[in-house]
């Protein structure tokens, strides 16, 4: 099962824009920030292998180049891939793994039950427009605990894009149905407090798999459970006596965001040798993406050895 969050294109928004709805977006800050805010090197040559020897008789020739070159280069591979796995491996960081692969299929077997069945009627019964048009008003929801993250972190920049897309979307967009924002050059960025912890430097923890909502850290499990508390919406919702309403909101968003992964999924489940280490390798690649947004980590990348090309 998949937790939130899409990939999107970093912002670059002009000044000119910025400039005409400044006042509005200064405004909104103080008043959709207030709920929110109140409640792990190359390996040394001396390890490279040799190339593997013929056994040479007076009556065996040696082998002739193309083969010797072959068969190093078949070496080399298994070498890299050796070196690959140790470093998925030591960066696996999941002490609790006996019990995380039994909440994993578990979850599966929630997914294979409800929501993967659910997400396949949606993907049938709604037209395309239909989904995005549901997408951005979910994704528009979520663009007050959006614009908190963007001040907690300093992204000033990010935070008036969020605001300028909020107040757009809300209006023009027909309560954020139609991304008019995004169509004019203000993109989409997902932002959680998860992001915001390791902005600030708090290390991710060890690796979890939560019951229903799936993989996640030990700070991204704080991060969400601050999220669940402080969202406005859900607060609003909640104060009104309208939890059927959000109950809503968290039922759709989590199949609409099934549907879009049905094949992907399918797909890995079927040519996993393991499917659970997949998984863990995928999510924690795609939170370091969000929280680079979107920039490449070149430590992210295991060593492997370094051979001369010959």
């Amino acid at each position: 099962m998949l937790r939130p969050g899409f990939p999107v294109a970093s912002t670059t928004v002009p000044a000119r824009s910025r400039r005409r709805l400044g006042l509005t977006a200064a405004a909104l800050l103080g008043m959709l920030a207030l709920p929110v805010l109140l409640p792990a090197g190359a390996h040394a040559q001396d390890t490279q292998p040799q190339p593997p020897q013929a056994a040479v008789t007076p009556d065996a020739p040696a082998p002739d180049g193309d083969g010797a070159r072959t068969e190093v280069a078949e070496a080399k591979t298994a070498e890299a891939r050796a070196a690959i796995a140790a470093s998925q491996e030591e960066d696996a960081n999941d002490p609790l793994e006996g019990m995380n692969r039994a909440i994993f299929w578990f979850n599966e077997g929630v997914d294979t039950v409800l929501l993967r069945p659910a997400a396949k009627v949606y993907r049938t019964v709604m037209p395309d427009f239909a989904q995005t048009g549901i997408r951005n008003v979910l994704w528009n929801l979520r663009s007050p605990l959006t614009l908190a993250n963007k001040l907690l972190q300093g992204d000033w920049d990010g935070a008036e894009v969020a605001t300028e897309r909020f107040l757009i979307n809300s209006t023009i967009g027909l309560g954020g149905l139609i991304d008019v924002a995004g169509d004019h050059g203000l993109t989409y960025e997902y932002e959680s407090f998860d992001q915001t912890l390791a902005v600030w430097g708090v290390p991710e923890g060890f690796y979890l798999v939560l019951p229903v909502l799936g993989p996640s850290t030990l700070r991204d499990a704080v991060g969400f459970g601050v999220e669940a508390y402080g969202d406005p919406v859900s607060r609003y919702l909640s104060n009104t006596h309208d939890d059927w309403a959000s109950y809503t909101r968290a039922g759709v968003y989590a199949v609409d965001l099934r549907a879009q992964y049905l094949d992907v999924l399918d797909d890995m489940k079927r040519n996993s040798v393991d499917y659970y280490a997949t998984m863990r390798s995928l999510y924690r690649q795609r939170q370091n993406n969000y929280i680079r947004n979107g920039k490449v980590d070149p430590d992210q990348f295991p060593s492997i050895p370094d051979y001369d090309s010959k």
